[in-house]
């Protein structure tokens, strides 16, 4: 995409007359906006939606709909799950990288059984199921998962592992086509407008409006091919997403992913984060990205992934996000899956929607002839998995301590799917914010009048991510921003 190029900040002094007005101003009605504005409208605040597009939803109405939240919710506890709010931080300050921020990961675990519940007192249905099989998402309407690798090594050695991919309950959902995403926006949607905040469809945010003494006091954008403007009484909150789909951009901050955006939308050209740089806002985890690697986890699971060299380097039962990091980073983006003809058989005849089953590239009799057919070093795949038959024959896994459900010795004829170049991301990273939602200057010092939330600030996740995260800081952080605004 092709943002647009000048985002200088306009003198509210040269405004003669404003297009829109509204107590409290937000960009963006995807999952940030949508919190943000059911706050403001309900703190009193006259709230106004701006969305680029020609209606609401934005990259989460289009996502599976995770929403990572515990500590103990009542989802949680009805699907027979303990958690806790030390656990759930546990979990997440080893999870989600270098970098992390513990201070707003405590403050998310802490708050985060009040937005379960303020979520299903929204409208946002959740079916009190359990999923336990490997995938991306619940094939049905199961309403809880795991989503970041709790329940695997080494993840299972810091915090006691519980399930928080909550997902909304949408019984008619089709992954890929029609997700549990809309079930969490809908009513998100909804509740915002019986509190009273409008939208303006097809407005394209370009600058800020700021006023001599530097408070943000609007939004100047275009609609239709017009140049509008919107006056923001009390507040402005960004909530336009990442810069997954600016290729300057990218190819700035984090040029690994560069042509190979995943889970996003292209309108997430950073136009917000942009537009608050230009009055001096600081940025946070710009480089980091979450990368999914294209292959469905029923047979990720089943087989044996090996690098360039033929070596393992994670265990194919953790969090299929954490697989596609470390070979995108770590592996140079190439990565091989050993499968033999029974574990293909079985993970193609699982429930899983076959939307990533890939198959074999290569198969041969032998992990001999495999190994000569891949091209990798003389030796060097059948040590490998020499090891791992001895192992799983024992039930074990010393090297990467995949669990005993999955381990088995890998028999004939064995396969190979290529995944070299099979990883896709997009961008973590985005302006600083307060507690708050307050977008902070290079100085240290909130910006007056600006706030944000959701893919466009850097919030829970750095170098590190569980499906869910997104949008449960986008939902939480928005709620926060849209308080914020209202309160002027």
């Amino acid at each position: 995409m092709t943002p647009d190029a000048d985002v200088s900040p306009v003198s509210a002094s040269t405004i003669g007359h404003w297009d829109h007005e509204a107590d409290v101003v937000i960009a963006g009605y995807g999952i940030a906006g949508a919190a943000a504005a059911v706050e403001a409208a309900r703190a009193g605040a006259d709230v106004l939606v701006l969305e680029r597009t020609g209606s609401w939803g934005g990259a989460a109405a289009m996502a599976g709909g995770f929403i990572y939240l515990g500590g103990g919710t009542a989802l949680q506890k009805a699907c027979g799950f303990d958690d806790s709010v030390e656990n759930m931080a546990a979990f997440l300050n080893a999870a989600m990288g270098p970098g992390a921020d513990g201070r707003r990961i405590a403050d998310y675990c802490e708050g985060s059984v009040a937005h379960f519940d303020w979520l299903v007192e929204s409208g946002v249905p959740f079916k009190a199921e359990f999923f336990g099989e490997p995938g991306w998402e619940p094939m049905g309407d199961q309403g809880l998962m795991y989503s970041g690798g709790e329940n695997s090594y080494p993840f299972n050695t810091v915090a006691t592992p519980a399930p928080r991919g909550h997902v909304p309950q949408m019984s008619d959902k089709k992954q890929g086509e029609a997700s549990a995403g809309y079930m969490l926006m809908k009513p998100l949607v909804e509740t915002a407008t019986a509190a009273g905040a409008r939208a303006l469809y097809d407005v394209r945010v370009q600058t800020l409006v700021v006023e001599a003494d530097g408070r943000v006091a609007g939004i100047r954008a275009r609609q239709y091919g017009t140049e509008v403007t919107i006056r923001a009484r009390r507040g402005v909150v960004l909530a336009t997403g990442s810069f997954a789909y600016n290729d300057a951009m990218v190819a700035q901050y984090a040029p690994r992913i560069a042509g190979r955006p995943a889970a996003s939308i292209e309108q997430h050209d950073g136009q917000a984060i942009r537009m608050a740089q230009a009055l001096g806002a600081d940025l946070a985890h710009m480089d980091a990205t979450e990368v999914a690697i294209f292959i469905d986890p029923q047979q990720l699971v089943r087989g044996v992934l090996v690098n360039e060299r033929g070596q393992r380097y994670v265990a194919e039962d953790t969090y299929p996000g954490r697989v596609g990091q470390l070979t995108l980073y770590h592996q140079n983006n190439t990565a091989y899956l050993i499968i033999d003809g029974d574990a293909q058989e079985e993970a193609m005849a699982s429930l899983s929607p076959q939307l990533m089953m890939r198959p074999p590239t290569w198969v041969c009799e032998t992990v001999a002839e495999l190994e000569g057919e891949i091209g990798l070093a003389p030796g060097s795949l059948q040590a490998t998995i020499a090891a791992y038959n001895d192992g799983a024959a024992r039930g074990e896994d010393p090297l990467l301590h995949k669990k005993p459900l999955w381990l088995r010795p890998v028999g004939s004829p064995v396969g190979a799917i290529d995944l070299r170049e099979s990883t896709g991301g997009f961008t973590l990273g985005g302006l600083q914010t307060s507690l708050d939602g307050e977008v902070l200057h290079v100085n240290g010092e909130p910006i007056p009048g600006l706030l944000a939330a959701g893919r466009s600030t850097a919030g829970v996740a750095a170098w590190g991510y569980a499906s869910g995260i997104s949008l449960g800081d986008g939902s939480f952080y928005g709620r926060r921003a849209g308080r914020r605004a209202a309160k002027g």
